[in-house]
């Protein structure tokens, strides 16, 4: 679903909205995207009508500027711009539509040429005024945000929503007040610009073009500087009658004068805070631009009365016309190659001496560039320097009180080791000292004793092997006997027998 570049208030939008696929309350009361163009972010309140139309103007994919479309009188109620600084060169005219206004249903997000919407937008024209409403008129469009104070893309305001009827002297004044009051009086004193806002409108007068487009009785301006510490705010007047200059107001005073009596500026651009010395410079240059704009309407008003001659008073004969018209394209023709040749001839110059400067500023970077690199890579070894330096002697202490520390634990370890020796020393019993200590006396003592009791059981053996031999013999001698005398009967025995 494509961004929404345009808001409007009541059933026409709504219409729009709804066919969109989003319908939107009417509290949501700004210019979304173009917010940034208005100061605070806040358009003028109080301008809301059901035939107006918030549009976000768009062109080639951004934001340009905002501008509120009445759609009752054709012509912008008005449009905000920021920072606008004189253009160098103008812009080719190049009228361009809003295609959503005539056809809600459009595609198309951004503003297009007139004669491309001529085939791709429905009921072209119903709604916002065309090309045509000014052909066969003696007003041109007069644009409320100039295409000369456009310096980002002059294009984008010759959108014929940003443009209402103006006569060519009063378009001509409105242009050149406009410029010289921005170049000369509102930017120099708002920091060049870049915290200026501008809001500029139309009151629409009775009078229609071809009962279409309403002709301005007057456009306006309101300028708002929002520099930090030095803002202020200023409002002008330039009325479409011949021989009016533009008028100086305050915003507040402006704001009176215009329909609905809106509020511009949100807080009145700062209110008390505004620097009352910038506004006297201001408008010192207001009094020089307006005794100028009366200069210039004094000669335009004596010109036509010198100018009028009888026929007789300044003849012109035909072939003299003739014959200075051809020797002038005669001469043209041949100085054209010469101007030609010094204008290339300008032009390589100027493009070898941009070559020549950009190649010596080049060079000079890039000497900068490595002094600046040497310095750097020095004051960093530098300071890397003195870093380590410092920590090594910030670290001296601390080694040291390492040491110490280790010295006094193998200290403590030593009298650990002692204590523990002593106290299983204190631990053994007496008593086993005591037996320990008397041991020799008494084995030097139970010796004799020994010695007599090994005498003792050694006589004892020998007397026992002396006893057992003597026993054994007279065992011996006993059987020995016995047998012989059993002997010695059995043989008497048979001996008596024979006998």
């Amino acid at each position: 679903m494509r961004p929404a570049r345009w808001l409007a208030l009541g059933s026409l939008l709504a219409l729009a909205r709804l066919l969109e696929g989003r319908l939107v309350g009417e509290e949501e009361a700004g210019f979304g995207e173009c917010d940034r163009f208005f100061y605070a972010g806040t358009p003028p309140a109080g301008l809301a009508a059901e035939a107006h139309v918030k549009i976000c103007q768009r062109f080639e994919g951004a934001e340009r500027f905002a501008t509120l479309y009445s759609l009752r009188d054709r012509i912008p109620v008005y449009s905000a711009f920021r920072a606008a600084r004189p253009a160098a060169a103008g812009a080719e005219p190049r009228w361009l539509v809003e295609p959503q206004i005539d056809d809600p249903t459009s595609h198309l997000e951004e503003v297009i040429a007139e004669a491309d919407a001529i085939t791709s937008v429905n009921s072209l024209g119903s709604k916002q005024a065309l090309s045509t409403d000014y052909q066969d008129s003696e007003y041109q469009t007069g644009q409320l945000y100039p295409f000369s104070l456009s310096s980002d893309l002059q294009v984008a305001t010759f959108a014929l929503t940003n443009a209402a009827p103006m006569s060519p002297s009063f378009r001509q004044r409105w242009y050149r007040n406009l410029n010289s009051l921005m170049e000369r009086a509102l930017s120099p004193q708002c920091a060049g610009g870049e915290d200026l806002y501008i809001v500029t409108g139309a009151v629409p007068s009775e009078r229609k073009l071809k009962d279409r487009v309403a002709v301005p009785a007057s456009v306006w301006l309101a300028a708002c500087c929002a520099a930090p510490g030095g803002g202020w705010a200023m409002g002008f007047v330039q009325h479409a009658r011949d021989g009016d200059v533009i008028e100086d107001v305050m915003v507040g005073e402006l704001e009176k004068l215009l329909p609905f009596k809106p509020r511009l500026f949100q807080g009145n651009c700062g209110g008390t805070e505004q620097d009352t010395e910038r506004m006297k410079k201001i408008l010192e240059v207001v009094n020089q631009v307006q005794d100028e704009e009366r200069a210039v309407q004094t000669k335009e008003g004596a010109r036509p009365l010198s100018s009028t001659k009888g026929p007789a008073s300044a003849p012109t004969p035909e072939p003299a016309e003739e014959r200075r018209s051809f020797l002038g394209k005669v001469m043209s023709f041949l100085a054209t190659p010469v101007i030609r040749l010094f204008q290339l001839l300008y032009y390589v110059a100027v493009g070898i001496l941009k070559n020549v400067m950009w190649v010596l500023w080049f060079l000079t970077k890039q000497v900068f560039n490595g002094v600046e690199s040497c310095l750097y890579r020095l004051g960093s070894a530098t300071m890397s320097y003195f870093l380590a330096i410092g920590e090594e002697l910030a670290s001296i202490p601390w080694k040291v009180l390492k040491v110490v520390v280790k010295i006094i634990r193998a200290i403590l370890r030593i009298l650990c080791c002692l204590l523990k020796a002593v106290c299983r020393v204190l631990g053994i019993p007496v008593r086993v000292l005591v037996d320990v200590a008397t041991f020799p006396m008494h084995t030097i003592g139970a010796a004799p004793i020994v010695c007599k009791d090994i005498a003792v059981g050694l006589g004892g053996a020998i007397s026992l092997l002396f006893d057992a031999a003597f026993g054994t013999m007279g065992s011996l001698f006993q059987v020995i006997f016995s047998i012989c005398k059993r002997i010695g009967y059995r043989v008497t025995f048979d001996n008596s027998g024979e006998l």
